[in-house]
């Protein structure tokens, strides 16, 4: 006699914007087997709509839609099991909360949320209820940061003294921060809370320890107004039926790219957002080139640095210890292509496909008084986040053995965070901030 078919795990998805596709393509297609996608939610119907017809095209069929505001209704009615929260940062809270208090476990992106009392809310919510929060930090399913991982976790390099982490965003990507919601620092937390948030969860990861003090320095150096003193700054608002933008390297075509026009241009008669602003225009409230100095739990130091403006994509890590040096040199892209300036890197949502440049990878282990190792690494590609993204799907929503423990809970969210917070204060401050001032963790 066979055994029993296992019942398939119920997820609802909230916020169908650009980054909910790669759930979306996950569930209809790769995990088919262990998990169903039964609803969508948002505040913009047409953006729905738009995953919907996207899903008949994967031959999957529709599902139920709910308008935001019936979001704890819905869960009830589609029985959810898992919550998928892609929704803009700032409301991550919200749905966080209510799924965990409806009875559902929660994958949520990354960063987990903007605030520090928001970030209690969610604690809270986990030790009231006793249900999981897991952040979806992609950036630990890289095949190259696992073996980091693993290399420093068997004593490759000793015990660690410090950190040097440098990430460069190419003209193409950095300029998209700016563009849409995230230039907005209330919205997003600027980029040391959305995007080095990966970054911090990392180094956190990989050394095992929680950030202690921060002091971070850093400006809008680039982007926004100042873009007018460089001579990059166009007349314009809007890319989109502009002619001001139409020689602007830095506009983004929504008309050219078929599923950002349907979930953007096509949408914007529900709420008004605009997703191809002129990343020169006023009003952005991010920074661009950001410096900052952590110390750990256990004395290990970092040194970070972000630039969003560089001309080639990728990433240095170099971790110092009491055996000797591991190196990591990343190319994304080598350079941005003047065909693809106006596009989003890689692709036209989230990471689906390889860009034109060139690219590359190198670890490296330099152990003391012997020649430097050059560490094999399978399974890194320059498609969807060196792969990434594919591997977490699997263990977020198939159920693949996690022994490297990449599933990130509510715990390594906070401890992500409150690095990007403690940095955005010293940066108001020009001080030094202690983590635990902002927010008490054990």
């Amino acid at each position: 006699m066979s055994p029993p078919a296992r019942e398939r795990v119920r997820h609802a998805l909230v916020g169908t914007g650009a980054r909910a596709e790669m759930f979306v393509r996950a569930l209809a297609l790769d995990h088919a087997d262990t998990a169903e996608l039964v609803a969508l939610a948002d505040v913009n119907q047409a953006r729905m709509d738009a995953h919907n017809r996207w899903l008949a095209e994967l031959g999957h069929p529709p599902v139920p839609t709910y308008r935001a505001a019936d979001f704890t209704a819905m869960l009830a009615k589609e029985r959810v099991d898992v919550v998928l929260v892609t929704s803009v940062d700032l409301t991550h809270d919200e749905y966080v909360t209510a799924a965990l208090r409806a009875g559902c476990d929660v994958v949520t992106e990354k960063p987990m949320t903007v605030d520090a009392p928001r970030c209690r809310r969610i604690l809270d919510a986990v030790a009231e209820t006793g249900r999981r929060v897991t952040v979806a930090f992609n950036y630990r399913y890289n095949p190259l940061h696992e073996q980091v991982r693993r290399l420093l976790a068997d004593g490759a390099v000793g015990e660690i003294g410090s950190v040097h982490f440098e990430w460069l965003l190419d003209v193409r990507h950095g300029a998209d921060y700016f563009r849409r919601w995230h230039r907005d620092k209330a919205t997003s937390g600027g980029l040391l809370v959305h995007k080095a948030g990966h970054h911090f969860d990392l180094v956190n990861w990989w050394l095992d320890a929680r950030p202690v003090e921060v002091h971070a320095a850093g400006r809008l150096f680039f982007y926004g107004e100042p873009g007018r003193r460089h001579g990059y700054a166009r007349d314009y608002d809007r890319a989109h039926g502009s002619p001001a933008a139409a020689d602007d390297p830095f506009a983004l075509r929504l008309a050219e790219h078929p599923r950002l026009r349907e979930l953007y241009l096509d949408a914007e008669a529900e709420d008004g957002y605009q997703r191809d602003r002129n990343v020169f225009a006023p009003g952005v409230t991010i920074e661009d080139d950001l410096a900052v100095l952590a110390r750990y739990s256990t004395g290990a130091t970092m040194t970070y640095h972000l630039t969003a403006y560089a001309p080639w994509e990728g990433y240095r890590v170099m971790v110092n210890g009491s055996r000797g040096r591991l190196e990591l040199d990343v190319t994304e892209s080598d350079h941005v292509s003047p065909a693809e300036a106006g596009a989003l890197k890689g692709a036209a949502l989230h990471g689906g496909e390889a860009a034109a440049e060139h690219g590359a990878a190198r670890l490296t282990l330099r152990p003391f008084w012997a020649p430097p190792v050059d560490v094999p690494v399978d399974g890194w590609t320059r498609q969807g986040h060196g792969g990434a993204d594919a591997r977490m799907t699997r263990v977020l929503l198939g159920g693949e053995p996690d022994p490297l423990g990449r599933a990130a809970t509510a715990y390594d969210g906070a401890l992500a965070l409150v690095t990007g917070l403690a940095a955005n204060r010293s940066l108001d401050t020009g001080a030094p901030v202690r983590v635990a001032d902002l927010l008490t963790l054990p």
